[in-house]
């Protein structure tokens, strides 16, 4: 049976400023900006680019905790959240800080002291994305204010009063019903709990099941149905290309599909886990993949995203894809009652094909553990630092004894219609001196492994260079001896160009 030929519920519920709020009967593709500026007439939530890239949309999204003792608060783009994903959630717009008193909030009384509105229309969601921050630390850093604010834009380039304005909004005293200990913040939270479904969301064309046996079933019934996850991608088919979804099985309700979990076998990272959890995770398991961590999306976007939505995805400039792949990960699957694990490189067989039949999902990700000597990198290289899509990622796990490569796992996306590993590139480097001229050997043969495409990104040529330059890169960052050798090479030649005394 269909999502749709269920009987209508009274629709998402979640909470707005203390008040439980239901959807009614409204689509289940709207989204949360469009409920927001057309039926709630909350405008000062901003559309900009309706895809997820400016921020002018951004809201605060509560979450319960696994336990219910706490509301985990998270910026999100609500440009492209459908709005029943927010069943059970508390919604937090810049109306919401509003005070009884009519004082401004410190993260709006610090922009204003710092100057940080310019013509306006980004401020909201600078001031949300700001409220996150504030809610989640007792005191931010300029290194924490700058990746808050990665994901939103000001046309009128005034960063810098904005960024001020987010290292001072801890220093005001005045108390805030939107703090870490707030008075209020122990009523929202039983609130919450009191929204907790224990049975699946149905509207038509939209079901929200409770358990993955649910989700397996009702995928098997209707494999035509779309699953959705975070939305990011799906999100633009309807801003953007305008479609008509089939029904959707949003996988969120999901529990089981909330494991995050660390054992002996590695890393399990389920299908519903957002991306800033499973690369927090990732991180701290693999502390080299930091920078590509933070450059992956914006926080909204991670926020919302899942790892394995993006692993579903398939794109050929996912930069997941090539870290998971070069770690040795393996997907679990799931068709009805059957469970079955593929490796990660054996999961794309050709551009947007994957090994997936049909009304079969993806349960969770397995990333093996670290492995003794073992190093581990990855790169990313676009015109843009933040916010910007790959022309070249480059993942590398190799291994090194006794001066001798032992084992070397590469994974690039954007050379190929899909990620994939260097396999001849990787013959090469096996049982060979760990030596630059067996880097610059082994990445002659990146030119048999792969044919890179040319477009705005990259041209095929430079895409090609990159990946070598990548592979050499590895290479000084794992050799302290050449690392020494250049640091001393660089001096000299600093020397030499000084004029004389």
């Amino acid at each position: 049976m269909s999502a749709g030929s269920h009987t209508r519920s009274e629709g998402a519920r979640f909470l707005l400023d203390g008040q439980s709020v239901s959807s009614g009967n409204l689509p289940c593709t709207m989204t949360v900006l469009e409920y927001l500026r057309e039926v709630a007439r909350r405008t000062g939530t901003k559309e900009g680019c309706a895809e997820g890239d400016c921020g002018a949309c951004t809201v605060v999204l509560g979450k319960l905790s696994t336990d219910g003792s706490r509301i985990d608060y998270r910026a999100i783009n609500s440009c492209i959240r459908f709005l029943p994903t927010i069943d059970g959630h508390e919604l937090v717009t810049v109306e919401s800080l509003s005070s009884p008193d009519g004082a401004l909030h410190p993260v709006q009384q610090a922009l204003v002291d710092e100057h940080g509105a310019q013509c306006g229309f980004c401020t909201p969601g600078f001031v949300m994305s700001l409220l996150a921050l504030y809610l989640r630390t007792p005191q931010a850093t300029r290194a924490q204010v700058l990746e808050a604010l990665s994901g939103n834009l000001c046309r009128c380039t005034g960063y810098r009063p904005i960024i001020a304005a987010g290292c001072r909004m801890h220093g005001y005293a005045a108390p805030s019903h939107w703090s870490r200990a707030a008075p209020g913040l122990e009523a929202r939270r039983a609130a919450l709990q009191a929204l907790q479904r224990r049975d699946s969301l149905r509207l038509p064309g939209f079901l929200a099941p409770r358990t993955i046996g649910e989700l397996a079933a009702a995928f098997a019934e209707d494999p035509g149905a779309l699953l959705l996850a975070g939305g990011t991608d799906v999100g633009l088919w309807v801003t953007k290309e305008l479609r008509e979804l089939p029904t959707i099985l949003y996988i969120g309700g999901v529990e089981e599909l909330h494991t995050l979990r660390k054992s002996a076998a590695g890393l399990q990272i389920g299908a519903a886990v957002s991306l800033s959890d499973a690369w927090d995770a990732l991180v701290e398991t693999y502390p080299a993949l930091a920078e590509l961590a933070q450059r992956f999306g914006s926080p909204p976007v991670r926020n919302s995203g899942t790892l394995c939505g993006n692993l579903a995805n398939g794109s050929p400039i996912g930069d997941a894809i090539p870290v998971l792949m070069a770690l040795g990960a393996e997907l679990e699957l799931r068709r009805g009652a059957h469970v079955r694990r593929v490796p990660l490189e054996r999961f794309y067989l050709g551009y947007q094909r994957k090994d997936l039949q049909a009304g079969e999902f993806i349960v969770s990700a397995l990333v093996p553990p670290p492995r003794e000597q073992e190093w581990v990198a990855a790169y990313k290289l676009s015109k843009r630092f933040d916010q910007d899509i790959s022309a070249v990622c480059a993942a590398f796990a190799v291994r090194v004894a006794e001066g001798r490569v032992v084992s070397a796992r590469l994974a690039f996306g954007g050379m190929a219609p899909v990620v994939a590993r260097a396999a001849r590139t990787e013959r090469a480097l096996l049982g060979a001196d760990w030596s630059e001229a067996s880097i610059v050997r082994a990445g002659a043969c990146l030119a048999e492994d792969f044919t890179p495409l040319s477009d705005l990104r990259g041209s095929s040529a430079f895409r090609l260079e990159s990946a070598r330059n990548l592979l050499r890169r590895f290479y000084f960052e794992h050799t302290h001896e050449h690392a020494h050798a250049a640091v001393a090479t660089r001096t000299v030649h600093a020397l030499a160009a000084m004029p004389p005394a």
